[in-house]
């Protein structure tokens, strides 16, 4: 196995702040395997944690936001969704914990989802200035717009994203317009990322929209524009999020709540592994590289599952009894 290392001081370490239990056989567990490569990654990771470290017989199953927190209400399966963002389905999962259906283990993305408008971060490095909104304002004439010398260019979601009345609204809001910038359409998830390389390779400037966790994060070091005002979760989910917001006001984006979250009937009968879930959670760093590697590398989620287990034990073991992290260890190095 590549870069093995001693786990002795991490097992010590893991056993100081979780309680050893024994790992009983759960059963069988059926986990989402969501159709984006985060969740992916995330659920081959529980399978392999589950079933070598807790004894559960896990099997991975197709997964999507709304068909499967819907079945997990009404049909009780499958067990486990890894990584569930509630701004998606608020009220259906409220509804599902409200009624005693579902159970929320913890937090698989640490940070929530971000979102923001980014400049590269070579351009802050210049001019610290242009991490705040005020500071790229001042400096529009720096962001080309690719059809009109006269103006700036704003990049903004695709057209058909729920992100794209937000940033729209926040572009209004900001009243960058009347500063010079033009709001462009990049086409598709595609084109915006293929506009941010672009941008990186010829150490161009750039403006513009994106979120967090994914692989262009990953790759390509971005500082997300301070506005100046805080987070403001109401009005942002009142009026900004909303295609009739009438007068939007600055705020930043609120982080995006992305739990992982079971069925009662899992919480009840598998506590120990529960306990595991609750405790498993990637910061977007951390999930914004493994991204990135797996783009480079063309990787599934389960080529990357192995590769996060192989090589970043000192993550693993933090969410694990001694015991249990263990005989994960011991698969671990028979991969």
């Amino acid at each position: 196995m590549k870069n093995a290392k001693s786990l002795s001081g991490l097992l010590l370490c893991a056993s100081l702040s979780h309680p050893v239990f024994a790992a009983d056989d759960c059963g069988q567990v059926s986990i989402a395997d969501m159709n984006w490569s985060s969740a992916s990654l995330i659920a081959n990771v529980d399978q392999f944690i589950l079933e070598h470290g807790y004894g559960c017989r896990a099997e991975l199953v197709p997964g999507d936001t709304m068909p499967t927190s819907t079945s997990m209400i009404e049909k009780g399966e499958p067990d486990v969704a890894p990584e569930m963002w509630f701004n998606a389905v608020q009220a259906l999962v409220e509804r599902g914990m409200s009624e005693g259906r579902l159970a929320k283990a913890g937090h698989s993305l640490s940070d929530g989802g971000e979102e923001g408008f980014w400049v590269p971060q070579y351009m802050v490095d210049e001019d610290p200035s242009l991490a705040t909104i005020s500071g790229v304002i001042a400096s529009a004439k720096l962001f080309e717009h690719p059809e009109d010398p006269d103006r700036a260019a704003f990049y903004g979601c695709p057209a058909g994203w729920g992100c794209q009345i937000s940033s729209e609204n926040l572009f209004r809001a900001l009243q960058l317009e009347s500063k010079g910038f033009d709001l462009i359409d990049p086409g598709s998830g595609a084109g915006l990322a293929g506009a941010i390389a672009r941008a990186y390779e010829r150490q161009k400037p750039w403006f513009g929209y994106y979120w967090a966790p994914t692989a262009v994060l990953g790759k390509y070091k971005m500082v997300k524009v301070d506005f100046g005002a805080k987070a403001d979760a109401d009005h942002f989910r009142e009026c900004i999020s909303k295609p009739d917001c009438e007068a939007p006001k600055v705020s930043m984006y609120p982080a995006a709540e992305v739990a992982t979250i079971t069925t009662s009937e899992f919480e009840k009968r598998a506590p120990e592994a529960f306990s595991y879930l609750s405790k498993r959670a990637f910061t977007n760093q951390q999930m914004n590289s493994l991204l990135a590697w797996m783009e480079d590398n063309q990787a599934d989620g389960s080529i990357a599952a192995e590769h996060f287990l192989i090589e970043f034990p000192t993550i693993w073991t933090q969410w694990l009894p001694a015991d249990i992290a263990a005989k994960v260890q011991s698969a671990v190095d028979s991969l």
